[in-house]
């Protein structure tokens, strides 16, 4: 495919891209009023609406992740603030570039892109003027309004694509990674355990003993520990006691209709060529069995991944959908037209329709609604609870009176191993919990919420021998068993300088022929068997064990390997990508520094309220 082509596809995937982040933030009001701008890049505003939008993203992201509502306050925290409000500055700086260069798009390319998208159209899947209309009216959009955006998206787009496309790397860079990934090596293992020491280690006298319990003490000290009392409420302990809703349920079905009622789809793949006559010439040597159509594709200068279109329903496939789900076995047809030109299009697999009947989804919109009204019922309770600590209601208290269940904890930092000390709130909360604190609410990760009191601080202490003893002569066995193997095979190391063969030594021996730094076992012993010399032999302590190493063998990667290519190949993509992300952070960032930068504060705090 031409560097046109390819620059072509990127900017489509990136409008869309674009297309889809600004209408997923309808839901967000329109702000309206007299405030338009959190600020300005040069001369060029920071739309409200934008970083509004930017922000609920965030917000949304945030509550899919944790499962439970995220303030403002907590995503300023988090720094999921700054990351909306850098979007949008983002955004900004490349509309005034754009302005800057004179860059703009048609009135077509923006006709094109209205009456592509699926949220405007019908159920015949054409442009619905209507469904245009509605919608942007019902998130506060004109159709001028809207379009304008597309087309300041658009010639955004072509200026980001100049800065991410074209990325080359060396061709050195190429070559050390495939040195590095496929150098092989060839070596001799082996492997001493206990078994093989002449005599057992035995157990340690008294002044043996104590030596190792000196010089080990850390591991023999209690941790300081928190004896600490809580009250806790999670949705857990409510859902038994919340009835189903059935309106409640049929509604919430209703709403996911599209993920219990899944249509056919197939897995696609399509390969666009520059005119029909092309892919009907590439069509015929495919019949004929002169190409396959891996060899077609690469011959198009690209990669599987690159035509992969995944999992699609026919509407999704456009005019060439009802030709693709004709098929009823793998293959490959074509010619076909498509909004990126003539194709053909390989449908590898039948994915057969998916319906969910309102019944056997009943359980888990039943749990999600209850565990939903549980957090809510938990949220409402927070300022009545509140209320109570702060007038002298003790823990014990709120647990008689509320729905919060008493507990008793002694805690020691980073232990996780109890209920409520598996959450991260309850961990920070007990570390930091000094004497004298007043108990507060905290919230917990899964909706919950708890309050605790620190009753007695232990300090930490060394456990006496007699305490530790059973471990004590555990660990000596294990330290004096380690440096017994690394004595003999340091003596072994010494007859295998010498000559003698490693057979000779009466222990099982091991070894691996040309293999690559991930076919080392165990792996720990990688990074040992690549730095040694032909030759060269080495004792290593690892944490398996000790084992006696030669390195029979220095191999360079094998010619023509399938694995090898396709590994260098996902790396010199990743490292290319990297880099176009790299070259439009300096990018964007350098036009920023030219064009100056203002922030409105109270815009910004206007935005935030309007959050819960």
């Amino acid at each position: 495919m031409s560097a046109g082509k390819k620059t072509g596809n990127i900017l489509v995937w990136i409008i869309l891209l674009l297309l889809i982040v600004g209408l997923g933030g309808f839901g967000v009001s329109n702000f309206g009023g007299s405030v338009q701008s959190i600020g300005k890049v040069g001369d060029t505003p920071i739309p409200i609406d934008d970083y509004a939008r930017e922000l609920q993203r965030e917000l949304r992201t945030a509550e899919t992740q944790t499962g439970a509502p995220v303030s403002v306050a907590q995503a300023e925290a988090f720094g999921l603030v700054a990351r909306a409000r850098g979007r949008a500055v983002t955004s900004a700086t490349l509309d005034n570039e754009v302005s800057r260069l004179g860059l703009s798009v048609g009135d077509a390319q923006v006709r094109d892109q209205v009456l592509g998208y699926a949220a405007f159209q019908g159920l015949d899947g054409t442009f619905d003027r209507e469904a245009y209309r509605f919608t942007l009216q019902q998130n506060g959009l004109t159709e001028a309004a809207f379009e304008e955006q597309i087309r300041r998206e658009t010639a955004r787009s072509l200026l980001q694509a100049a800065v991410l496309g074209g990325n080359t790397l060396p061709e050195t860079y190429g070559k050390v990674l495939l040195d590095f990934i496929g150098a092989r090596r060839s070596y001799t293992m082996i492997e001493l355990t206990p078994q093989d020491l002449e005599v057992p280690v035995g157990t340690p006298d008294e002044a043996a003993l104590q030596t190792y319990y000196d010089a080990n003490a850390e591991a023999f000290t209690a941790p300081e520990t928190k004896a600490l009392t809580y009250a806790w409420l999670t949705p857990d302990m409510l859902i038994d006691s919340i009835a189903p809703d059935e309106d409640a349920l049929r509604a919430l079905y209703q709403a996911r209709i599209d993920e219990f009622m899944q249509p056919e789809r197939r897995l696609v793949e399509r390969l666009i060529y520059p005119t029909e006559e092309e892919a009907r010439t590439a069509k015929a040597r495919l019949d004929s069995g002169e190409a396959d159509f891996e060899t077609l594709v690469a011959e198009r200068g690209l990669e599987l991944s690159d035509i992969d279109l995944g999992d699609v329903t026919r509407a999704a496939l456009g005019a060439a959908g009802d030709a693709v789900f004709a098929l009823e076995a793998p293959g490959v047809i074509g010619p076909v037209d498509t909004d990126l030109g003539p194709a053909l299009i390989r449908m590898n697999a039948i994915i057969a329709a998916q319906e969910t009947p309102f019944e056997d989804a009943r359980d888990d919109l039943e749990s999600e609604l209850a565990l939903d009204r549980a957090r809510r019922i938990i949220s409402d309770s927070i300022t009545d609870i509140d209320d109570r600590l702060a007038a002298g209601a003790t823990l014990e208290e709120l647990a008689d009176e509320t729905e919060m269940t008493l507990g008793r904890i002694d805690y020691a930092g980073g232990q996780d191993d109890e209920a409520i000390a598996g959450y991260d709130a309850f961990r920070a909360a007990a570390d930091a919990v000094q004497s004298g604190d007043f108990p507060e609410v905290i919230q917990l990760e899964d909706g919950g919420i708890f309050a605790l009191r620190l009753d007695e601080i232990t300090p930490a202490r060394l456990r006496p021998l007699d305490e530790v003893r059973a471990a004590a002569i555990e660990g000596w066995q294990q330290g004096e068993t380690r440096r017994l193997l690394v004595e003999k095979a340091e003596g072994l190391k010494t007859l295998l300088d010498a000559g003698d063969a490693p057979e000779s030594f009466g222990l099982t021996v091991e070894t691996a022929d040309a293999v690559t730094r991930g076919g080392v076992t165990p792996q720990d012993l990688s990074e040992t068997v690549f730095a040694l010399e032909k030759g060269q032999s080495q004792v290593v302590e690892s944490a398996g064990g000790v084992y006696l190493l030669r390195l029979d063998d220095i191999l360079p990667p094998a010619e023509d390997d399938a694995t090898d290519r396709l590994l260098l190949s996902a790396l010199e993509t990743q490292a290319a990508q990297g880099i176009g992300e790299d070259m439009f952070i300096y990018f964007s960032q350098s036009l920023l520094d030219a064009a100056g930068l203002t922030l409105d504060q109270a815009a910004i705090n206007a935005v935030h309220a309007q959050f819960p």
